[in-house]
């Protein structure tokens, strides 16, 4: 994974700040842009061809959801950005799929980027499991808008939207600040449901290391705990922005709207918590699988051990009469052989019988 980022990141090597080039997965499907209008008396929503077609809502009295699934057509990213002043440093990083979650606040708007992730059925039609997905949503809050941006057509903003169709709750009352409140408040919320299916993959391999820990439960702890890590990545980050938000002087966000915010700030806190005891899990069940081989190990070293032990000395019985000595009384001895194997059987049935007495068996 981390070849593939720096082979993306060289693309952009040598070139001035500001250059507006995608770096992110090459896609060739049609960039979908939607317009969600509403106040609270209104409602429009339509999906557009022409990036133009846009351009009249940003001086609407009311708020406007633009929402861009697909940033890999740079030309439409560019006339976006011209047209609502946007600067060039944001679109280099709203085309730049590999940053880290920030803000910045101009005089303007207020630029958000972070990392969402939801699950998706896996296209291998002999494996029903699902998958986590992982894209870069940028968000552009202005005055009576806001921009989101997203890799592609996959997101957890379905609640909002239905929300804002069926005037649920006070969206429709509130202005754009409350809309990028919710849009966040869907991505932070669905860090929960990533977890909950992750806590139960936890489970399941923790059984799977007491009862029979094999090759393949380690590989499993190894993906899990870079799933973690790459979790605590994408979460660490957005308690610094949703910081930001609520201890800026920017006049785009309400107090009103600042309380909804520390809401999420609180549910962060809880993700990287729960973050925070998976990972100390993995830690410690990766010592447990560790244990669990070398007892193990110990187990079968044991066994080869004791029997090891019982045939030295019958081996020094058999190496002494395997001999070719000419005056060895024994061999011309009618019951020499039955006898050299009562004894041998004999020693064997004492040493067997010692090891159970001291609890070595």
């Amino acid at each position: 994974m981390s070849n593939r980022f720096v082979r993306r990141a060289s693309e952009k090597f040598g070139l001035p700040p500001g250059t507006i080039v995608h770096v992110g997965d090459k896609r060739t499907e049609t960039v979908k842009i939607t317009v969600i209008d509403y106040s609270k008396d209104h409602f429009q929503t339509k999906e557009v061809s022409d990036i133009e077609e846009v351009f009249p809502f940003r001086d609407s009295p009311s708020v406007t959801w633009i929402n861009i699934d697909g940033i890999h057509d740079v030309t439409v990213i560019e006339r976006l950005g011209t047209h609502f002043s946007i600067h060039p440093l944001v679109l280099e990083d709203i085309l730049h799929t590999t940053q880290r979650p920030k803000i910045e606040d101009f005089e303007d708007y207020i630029y958000v980027v972070l990392r969402m992730f939801y699950y998706q059925d896996k296209t291998d039609e002999l494996d029903n499991d699902s998958e986590i997905v992982s894209e870069q949503v940028s968000l552009i809050l202005g005055r009576n808008f806001v921009i989101s941006f997203q890799e592609a057509g996959g997101d957890t903003f379905d609640p909002v939207r239905m929300r804002i169709k069926n005037s649920k709750g006070r969206i429709r009352e509130m202005g754009a600040d409350y809309l990028a409140y919710s849009l966040i408040d869907s991505i932070v919320d669905n860090y929960f449901v990533i977890l909950e299916k992750l806590g139960e993959r936890i489970e399941l391999l923790e059984d799977d290391l007491l009862d029979n820990p094999t090759p393949d439960t380690l590989e499993e702890l190894h993906v899990l705990r870079n799933e973690m890590i790459f979790l605590r990545k994408s979460a660490w980050p957005l308690r610094e922005v949703l910081n930001n938000l609520l201890r800026g002087e920017s006049s785009l966000i309400t107090k009103y709207a600042q309380i909804y915010i520390k809401d999420v700030y609180d549910h962060t806190i809880q993700v990287m918590d729960t973050i925070e005891t998976y990972r100390d899990m993995l830690s410690g069940m990766l010592d447990i699988y560790l244990s669990s081989i070398s007892n193990r190990m110990n187990e079968v070293m044991k066994v080869l051990t004791i029997i090891a032990t019982i045939f030295i000395p019958l081996t020094f019985l058999a190496g002494v009469y395997g001999m070719n000595f000419h005056y060895m009384p024994e061999l011309a001895w009618k019951w020499s052989y039955p006898v050299l194997w009562c004894i041998m059987a004999a020693i064997g049935i004492f040493m067997v019988s010692y090891f159970r007495k001291k609890k070595w068996l």
